[in-house]
């Protein structure tokens, strides 16, 4: 475990590989939705390709910028992502407390404004899939209770 943990243990590498799931590829668009200073940014990709979980590729509009995607190592971390997010809405979110709010409050302390664009975003769906895996996994943890 302290392996895996050496790789994508930090906060950043985690909430990287989760708008990496959630589709953003460019570093434009992860710095956009963290709120992390660049060279954070740039200092977590790079190591997240140097781990192979992470492929720099050309851009997939011809342009002459690269994107980040995902390896088949990458995306073995799916049910990671997954159980954590499931874990922490079942655990960390009380009455009145939603996860959207929780993540704007940590990047304001991180010293990152929370832009009303990103929150928009995030609200009205990214992480569609995580939800669905998530309510999957919770049904068939409970089917197996159940026998």
């Amino acid at each position: 475990m302290a392996r895996s943990l050496d790789v994508v243990g930090d906060q950043w590498s985690l909430l990287i590989i989760r708008d990496a799931f959630d589709g953003m590829k460019r570093f434009g668009e992860f710095q956009q939705s963290l709120g992390v200073a660049k060279n954070i940014l740039a200092d977590r990709l790079k190591n997240l390709v140097q781990e192979g979980v992470l492929a720099l590729e050309p851009a997939s509009d011809g342009t002459l910028y690269q994107e980040y995607v995902l390896t088949p190592k990458g995306s073995g971390l799916f049910p990671v992502v997954v159980g954590l997010r499931h874990w922490g809405e079942q655990h960390l979110y009380g009455q009145g407390r939603s996860p959207l709010r929780a993540d704007r409050t940590r990047q304001r302390q991180a010293g990152a404004q929370a832009r009303p664009e990103n929150a928009r975003r995030q609200a009205a769906g990214a992480g569609a899939n995580l939800r669905e895996e998530a309510a999957r996994q919770d049904r068939a943890t409970k089917g197996a209770a159940g026998r």
